[in-house]
């Protein structure tokens, strides 16, 4: 005799077959699934019967989908203050995500004549150029690049070269504190580098900061410019923010 009690339809069987692995901690927040047809072997189906399945966790935000990268477990947006005073690693500390910076380059350079008016400086002066990947519990969050004038900062390349980040190599050559004199916010898309960079699809959506740090004689000290992954951090602005950390 046929057993006429209804079955599970296999998508849903899936669903929940994946359900269970982020439950059971199998895979964690930014970690990329299996691919579609590594799926489609695990669970002896088709490449359509997984999207299906996959596409109810998308749905319900426990996956999230990039073009041409893949299948990604949702991730909480970092929250990130903006305000007077701005520090990555305070930052994240602050919100329970352990920081890291990945530098990229550094150098000493000529400023161009938009950088030599942002910093205050002449034409043709010298800036220390420092560039890198800002990542929250070893996921990449942000790029960043700051730029530092040579002729009131000496000493600042080495000091970044041996510091954990820019508050800790100022603080190293005298600068004991700075803050942020204006700061501009746009939205962009990702170029193919920023997305490489980043571990998203070209045309993903980033917000750039754009910002300069003053120290306590109101002299420009760092130009800099971030741009962060759209859907992994919340910038938010508000007067707690002025607190010194």
């Amino acid at each position: 005799m046929r057993d006429g009690s209804p079955k599970t339809p296999i998508w849903k069987a899936i669903a929940d077959a994946l359900r269970s692995d982020l439950a059971e901690g199998r895979y964690c927040a930014g970690d990329k699934l299996p691919t579609e047809a590594a799926l489609a072997e695990r669970f002896g189906v088709n490449r359509h019967t997984v999207r299906h399945g996959v596409s109810v966790l998308v749905e319900e935000g426990l996956i999230r989908t990039r073009r041409g990268a893949g299948a990604f477990v949702a991730t909480t947006p970092t929250d990130y203050p903006i305000g007077k005073r701005v520090r990555f690693h305070e930052n994240l500390a602050a919100a329970g995500r352990r920081p890291q910076k990945r530098p990229l380059l550094l150098e000493e350079r000529t400023a161009t004549a938009a950088e030599a008016k942002v910093l205050g400086l002449l034409q043709g002066d010298l800036v220390c150029a420092y560039s890198g990947i800002s990542l929250a519990d070893g996921q990449p969050i942000a790029i960043f690049e700051s730029l530092f004038p040579l002729d009131r900062l000496p000493g600042i390349t080495s000091a970044l070269r041996g510091a954990q980040g820019v508050t800790e190599a100022l603080s190293s050559i005298g600068v004991s504190d700075y803050s942020r004199a204006s700061t501009r916010l746009t939205a962009v898309r990702a170029t193919a580098t920023q997305a490489l960079h980043l571990q998203i699809s070209e045309g993903d959506p980033l917000l750039r900061s754009s910002g300069i740090n003053v120290d306590e004689t109101v002299q420009p000290v760092e130009y800099g410019r971030t741009w962060f992954a759209g859907d992994r951090v919340t910038l938010t602005l508000g007067g707690e923010l002025d607190a010194k950390p």
